[in-house]
């Protein structure tokens, strides 16, 4: 699938439409979670997007054990949404569609969207 038929679809899908193929989303989710982690490097929060991936981002106390202290869960949908600013941060936390637990958790709305 070229790159502009699996970004047209996953637009198309955030917007409503049918859901695109598992590896456009795999790609998009990877892809987005790699770009959060370079606009904010550290270890102190933990971006979830089961199955597609995790990340840990946002410089702070390292975690290196365990259940991480500060974590953020969300699916695919929510989380690319929020990664394109369709989907506003406390809203998305506020209606039970983002999973998010520590102190440092808030830290992540500042690198939403990504650019």
């Amino acid at each position: 699938m070229p790159e502009e038929q699996g970004l047209g679809a996953l637009e198309a899908w955030l917007d409503g439409g049918p859901a695109p193929e598992r590896a456009v989303l795999r790609a998009a989710v990877k892809e987005s979670l790699a770009a959060l982690a370079q606009l904010a490097p550290g270890h102190s929060v933990e971006i979830r997007v089961p199955p597609f991936g995790a990340v840990q981002c946002v410089a702070g106390p390292r975690h290196t054990r365990g259940t991480p202290p500060n974590v953020v869960e969300t699916d695919a949908r929510t989380w690319l949404a929020l990664a394109t600013g369709r989907l506003d941060w406390a809203k998305a936390v506020a209606d039970g569609a983002v999973s998010a637990s520590g102190a440092r958790v808030a830290d992540v709305a500042r690198y939403l969207p990504l650019s």
